[in-house]
């Protein structure tokens, strides 16, 4: 039987022994933990020496490599000086291996789960491969070498300056007076810094007894990656509410076996020199035993995943919520709105809204931020879509800093020049326009308001088509084509309005490809056809312009106005209560979600929106929607998807708020008694030519 010991600077409290045959050979191990006191350890490692077969050194390492610079640590070369008579190895080579494998299982497991994710390490240079390795995922690498080391109250924010630190570290540290960094004003400051970073950051790694020192604030809500974590620390973890502990420490025979303990056994059953064990020795006993990564969740599966969302002013009443512009507004010339408006087109993105408490029925969350860009409809269409691609594109920078792992694209934003395919194909993470779930809402919505007001006859029988005539205006851009395309299926006539008349027969030619029995209808202009319509869906980017004569519309019309801005002002709503204008479908969250107001009612999101919290949610981290041509199977998927993760249709909402069955009830009846007296009963609109007889 061999002898394996392991001395650790680690706590005692987790000091085990045990005997198994491990790698064909019977092996007593023990681990001795020497709570922090070096001079205890090198006391130990003497009086090991004489006894065991194979030795390892906890948490200490010997030297350290960072890009072409290699140094040696002190502590280590000590106690590994201590060992002159049996094997010693500090389990460095074969912890790296475990961290950078436990890293890469977890990402590959859970799905990109370190997308863009904030980490802090408490030590870049101990832990430089694994940093490497993590810098694949994510860009936001923070280190507290300098802090913890030097006592510099500032972060290392990327493997560079990582690199150039570690270079001259020891040099500097050398020189540095204890007084300058070890009192009690530095080190509370020390404290504060790293305090701070622990909050904004996603993943930690850290060893992890010096987790200990910090509580819920700190560690609420964070991924911690670490080794060798005891089951008494993940009591501690879970009363902190840390949602998942990564180790790479494997858990044989009962105990959780730290990379010096294992490196150590393996030696003294191979009966090699650490020096001769080569990296296909440790594939080969880490495939052989079946070992894997533990993943913990202390308090219970939990994740979070990340989203951004771009918004913007709709018009110059947006920048009167603030509160300086709203009392100059009233003391100043029109004109000052307009410079207002004119400035803030060129003003950097910034964060509107930090949005929580989005949870899925599956379990999974969701947080996000709403970041506005400062530009109104008529600002975007005055300027080039470069122009406005810019600005996307730096939203994409800071959605990406925040550790957003997708982008929405939303209002004007998703329709600026290639809607989306630019912003897509140069951005930093993955992007949607939202158009997708916005369709499918548009569709949900005017199909539940047709139902509530009851004045098309449901279907006589299963895929019978519906005996109803739905008119799609902006056929030809992203959202009306899908719905198009859909309503094709259902409707039993469907007219297709665009001024883009090229377009609309090559439309027309791909939905028949689609729906050989559909009945359409062409048309540039709404005028000739709009009194026929049950249903129409607007969808263009007019800005302002007159879309259709609502006085023209069949009484009892269901019309969903998709575009934003609106198609049809409130002023002209106003003019028909006969007739259901709904500003298309809003999705009611999921949660108990907390956002800044955005024109709806809590925890209401705009489909557009919905479709980027829906794509975090499942793990869909991928351009999903983008360009002019939907894929209605998107559009499908996207609402089955919806309904997985608890999206629902929100109460049907008009331009003074969300109707009530008393509303609906009050514009069936007006709409019954027009019908009755012949108004707007579905005739079109006289010819030019039969006009004025």
């Amino acid at each position: 039987m061999k002898r394996v010991v392991g001395v650790s600077l680690g706590a005692s409290a987790q000091d085990f022994a045990f005997r198994a045959r491990f790698l064909g050979r019977q092996l007593d191990v023990r681990r001795v933990g020497t709570d922090h006191s070096v001079a205890r350890a090198e006391k130990l490692l003497r009086q090991y020496e004489n006894e065991a077969d194979a030795i390892g050194v906890g948490v200490v390492r010997e030297a350290y490599t960072v890009g072409s610079q290699r140094f040696v640590d002190r502590e280590g070369a000590r106690l590994m000086a201590a060992v002159t008579r049996v094997p010693a190895t500090t389990g460095s080579r074969l912890g790296d291996i475990l961290q950078e494998w436990a890293l890469r299982h977890v990402q590959s497991k859970l799905g990109d789960y370190f997308n863009n994710a904030r980490v802090l390490f408490f030590s870049g240079v101990a832990n430089y491969k694994l940093a490497q390795a993590m810098a694949e995922y994510t860009p936001n690498l923070e280190f507290a070498d300098a802090l913890l080391q030097l006592g510099v109250p500032k972060m290392l924010t990327s493997l560079e300056a990582l690199e150039l630190y570690a270079s001259g570290a020891h040099v500097v540290t050398d020189r540095v007076p204890d007084v300058v960094t070890d009192n009690a004003l530095a080190r509370e400051w020390q404290r504060w810094v790293l305090r701070r970073a622990l909050r904004e950051a996603t993943v930690v790694v850290a060893p992890v007894h010096e987790l200990d020192d910090f509580g819920i604030e700190e560690l609420a809500g964070k991924t911690i990656l670490t080794s060798t974590v005891s089951e008494a620390r993940i009591a501690k973890f879970r009363k902190k509410g840390v949602h998942l502990v990564i180790d790479g420490a494997p858990s044989l025979f009962g105990h959780v076996l730290g990379p010096s303990v294992l490196d150590a056994m393996i030696i003294a059953a191979r009966g090699k020199e650490p020096e001769d064990l080569l990296e296909d020795d440790y594939l080969e006993i880490i495939t052989g035993l079946a070992m894997e990564p533990r993943m913990i969740w202390p308090g219970g599966f939990r994740r979070v995943n990340r989203w951004a969302f771009v918004i913007h002013p709709l018009s110059q009443e947006y920048f009167k919520n603030v509160k300086p512009i709203e009392l100059l507004s009233h003391v100043s010339p029109p004109a000052f709105m307009d410079v207002v408006e004119k400035a803030m087109a060129y003003a950097p993105p910034f964060v509107y809204s930090h949005v929580t408490g989005i949870k899925s029925p599956t379990g999974v969350e969701a947080e996000g931020w709403l970041i506005s860009v400062g530009g109104t409809p008529r600002e975007i269409m005055s300027h080039s879509p470069e122009f406005t691609y810019k600005r996307l594109l730096e939203a994409a920078r800071v959605a990406r800093s925040l550790g957003a792992q997708i982008m929405g694209l939303g209002a004007f934003t998703k329709v600026v020049g290639d809607a989306g395919l630019t912003v897509a194909r140069r951005a930093s993470l993955p992007i949607t326009t939202g158009n997708s779930y916005s369709a499918s809402g548009a569709l949900w919505a005017a199909h539940d308001a047709m139902r509530r007001l009851g004045l098309v006859p449901p279907a006589a029988k299963d895929g019978q088509r519906l005996k109803f005539k739905a008119m799609v205006v902006g056929a030809t851009g992203s959202i009306g084509s899908v719905c198009a395309r859909l309503l094709a299926m259902v409707a039993e006539e469907v007219y297709l309005v665009s001024p883009e008349t090229a377009k609309l027969l090559s439309l027309k030619g791909s939905i028949l490809k689609e729906t050989p029995d559909a009945k359409l209808h062409l048309a540039s202009a709404t005028d000739r056809d709009i009194g026929g319509m049950d249903m129409i869906v607007t969808a263009t980017s007019g800005a302002g312009k007159k879309i259709l004569d609502i006085m023209k519309v069949k009484p009892g019309c269901v019309i969903t106005d998709v575009a934003r801005p609106l198609d049809l002002p409130p002023e002209e709503v106003a003019r028909r209560p006969d007739v259901l204008v709904i500003e298309s479908g809003e999705i009611q969250l999921p949660g108990k979600v907390k956002m800044g107001n955005i024109g709806l009612p809590p925890g209401v999101a705009y489909a557009c929106l919905a479709e980027t919290i829906v794509l975090a949610l499942e793990g869909r981290f991928e351009n999903f929607t983008v360009g002019r041509n939907i894929e209605w199977e998107k559009v499908r998927e996207i609402y089955r998807l919806g309904l997985k993760h608890g999206m629902k249709l929100a109460a049907i909402s008009g331009v003074n708020g969300p109707f009530s069955d008393a509303d609906i009830r009050r514009v069936r009846k007006l709409a019954l008694a027009a019908r009755a007296k012949g108004q707007n009963s579905g005739k079109r609109a006289p010819s030019r030519k039969n006009r004025g007889k």
